[in-house]
């Protein structure tokens, strides 16, 4: 249980920009603030590296990850090669059902306030949580579990990097990306679905890069 809870707090801090990118994360400091042992927050942290949040580095302990990282551009890289053949697929597949789903969540999305009082300086869970079931809702049409399970990592995998890039890009118009991406989807329009979430996922990693 105390592990559990270290993990949680460790997971939310660095969720919330409490940990600049790169800053180092030292089991002696955390098990001071804690009130716990060493083994307890080492066991912490390597869940939290299981989870793509921290780096375990040789000889130098654990860090949060960097803007810099390479593996920011790798999930990219993956998203932008299976989600828009999913996305095509649920285009061709969604049914009624599934447009009314699509609609509720991008109703949802633009409805929830990106930022909350005391949750720092990314986005809310909140908003994030209806961020996440607006793009998985677009690709439930397609009908295919596996697909839908490698989304769901690729998402998970990514969500540090989706924060970090949302506070380099404070002019970036999310809002009409994703309008987009439910008018084209709705239209039955494939090919411009693809083209705008092709778009959507080279500007979140493009803020990262530089």
């Amino acid at each position: 249980m105390l592990s559990e809870q270290v993990y949680a707090h460790l997971r939310d801090a660095i969720m919330r920009g409490d940990y600049a990118p790169g800053e180092a994360l030292k089991p002696q400091d955390l098990a001071r603030e804690q009130g716990v042992s060493l083994a307890v927050v080492r066991e912490a942290l390597v869940r939290v590296v299981g989870e793509g949040l921290a780096d375990r580095l040789p000889n130098r302990g654990f860090a949060v990850p960097a803007f810099s990282d390479r593996r920011w551009q790798e999930i990219t890289e993956a998203r932008r090669t299976v989600e828009p053949v999913v996305l095509r697929l649920s285009v061709e597949r969604g049914d009624v059902d599934w447009e009314a789903r699509v609609r509720a969540a991008h109703h949802r999305l633009a409805r929830t306030e990106p930022y909350a009082p005391g949750e720092g300086e990314y986005y809310s869970a909140a908003w994030s949580e209806a961020h996440r079931a607006f793009h998985r809702t677009l690709l439930e049409g397609c009908g295919n579990a596996v697909l839908l399970d490698t989304f769901d990592r690729m998402w998970a995998a990514s969500e540090l990097a989706r924060r970090w890039s949302s506070r380099r890009t404070p002019g970036r118009d999310a809002v009409a990306e994703h309008r987009g991406l439910e008018e084209a989807a709705l239209n039955r329009d494939a090919d411009t679905a693809a083209e705008r979430l092709v778009r959507h996922l080279t500007l979140t990693a493009a803020a990262l890069e530089g």
